[in-house]
């Protein structure tokens, strides 16, 4: 078990040139942006080589000089007309603007051909994704979503496990996202990634639903493979002046039975990044935890409880294929985030050398983020209507 959980990157990939990477948003002091250059560099596979990182020529530059990246645009159409026209230029670009801008950044990249790395959620509106989904059908281009928990080892795991049938029939679906960042106004004080998160001309009509709710839906339809029939929400605005959700509750029904429940908050005190997930079926039941994500608590229905540990006996090939250190070094959500880059640069050199796809190689796409932009859309129209159940538009 050790000895697969070191042999994550192939010889033949590590031999393989470097992806040629590019990145739109994501300059000085953007978080998420530093997330995705660690992502994309823990596996050496890609080489960030342009980027056009702010919405200014001059601080893109500056931010492209801080980072030692030689090729800097203050337009992202620029980018990508210069790019596509480059005998070296990117193969792959990733995404890390606002959520309104992901829909015209992307199909900018993806009509020359381009593959897309895009952060979720994939648009902030559905009419948006609706007409991102239908451009990119007409490109050769790959579209990877970062919904980094599906590259957790230990929910590779428990999606292996479900899939095998170790539950039995999935009955119960528990999933919740607890943060507090926003439990007072810091879109008030100048806070850059409050301010847009929080603003529903850049974020979308969803607030903790869309920044987060949508990682908890993803998340147990990744695990289950359950597929949502209708949902019932209602969703809050706690902080006084607040234009967007700050918490919300939904129920869901899944097709063939199945129920659930999903919290998601961004003024729950107390609670840092508190992704959880339990599922119970008739045969067994599993939890997980983000903020201890290296365990995967088994029962099975009459006998004790027990644990899976990451790299640990027990755990299948699923699980291996995504883990890079031995049992008892913490992973987590970095190279939660790296896994998401490492089975894109998987897809995207396979179709580089004119190979077929290697069916192993999983990752969130335009489908999942269909489905999370329809979630937003089916939990505020479910709310506004006091509750009522609505299906996803899709």
């Amino acid at each position: 078990m050790m000895r697969d959980a070191m042999t994550q990157t192939t010889p033949a990939q590590a031999r393989a040139p470097r992806i040629r990477l590019g990145m739109v948003g994501g300059g000085q002091g953007a978080f998420i942006g530093a997330v995705h250059r660690i992502a994309a560099r823990i596996d050496d596979q890609y080489d960030l080589v342009a980027g056009c990182f702010s919405s200014t020529p001059e601080k893109s530059a500056a931010s492209a000089a801080e980072l030692g990246v030689p090729r800097a645009y203050g337009d992202f159409a620029e980018m990508a007309m210069h790019e596509a026209r480059r005998k070296n230029g990117i193969e792959a670009v990733a995404i890390v603007t606002p959520n309104h801008m992901h829909a015209p950044v992307a199909r900018e990249f993806l009509k020359r051909g381009i593959h897309v790395i895009c952060d979720k959620p994939l648009t902030a509106t559905l009419s948006e994704a609706k007409k991102l989904a239908k451009s990119a059908e007409g490109s050769d281009a790959l579209f990877v979503l970062t919904h980094n928990y599906t590259g957790y080892p230990m929910i590779r795991q428990a999606r292996a496990m479900i899939a095998a049938g170790d539950l039995g029939e999935i009955r119960l679906v528990q999933v919740e996202y607890a943060q507090d960042w926003l439990a007072e106004p810091l879109e008030q004080s100048g806070n850059k990634q409050a301010g847009w998160r929080t603003d529903p001309a850049k974020t979308g009509a969803g607030g903790a639903t869309g920044d987060i709710g949508t990682h908890a839906f993803n998340l147990a339809g990744f695990v289950t493979g359950l597929e949502l029939e209708s949902l019932a929400a209602d969703l809050q605005s706690f902080v006084p002046g607040r234009l967007v959700d700050d918490n919300g509750h939904v129920l869901l029904r899944y097709k063939g039975g199945a129920r659930g429940m999903l919290w998601c908050s961004q003024v729950a005190s107390g609670c840092e990044n508190a992704l959880r997930l339990r599922v119970y079926g008739t045969k067994a039941g599993i939890e997980w935890s983000q903020e201890d994500p290296n365990y995967l608590w088994v029962t099975p229905l009459g006998q004790p409880r027990y644990r899976l540990s990451r790299g640990g006996a027990g755990t299948g090939p699923d699980a291996a294929r995504v883990t890079r250190v031995p049992a008892g070094h913490p992973e987590g959500y970095l190279e939660g985030f790296a896994n998401i880059y490492a089975e894109a640069a998987r897809a995207i050199l396979a179709r580089r050398e004119g190979a077929a796809p290697d069916p192993a190689v999983t990752f969130p796409g335009l489908k999942e983020g269909l489905e999370g932009v329809a979630f937003v859309d089916a939990c505020v129209r479910s709310s506004k209507r006091n509750g009522a159940w609505v299906s996803l538009a899709l």
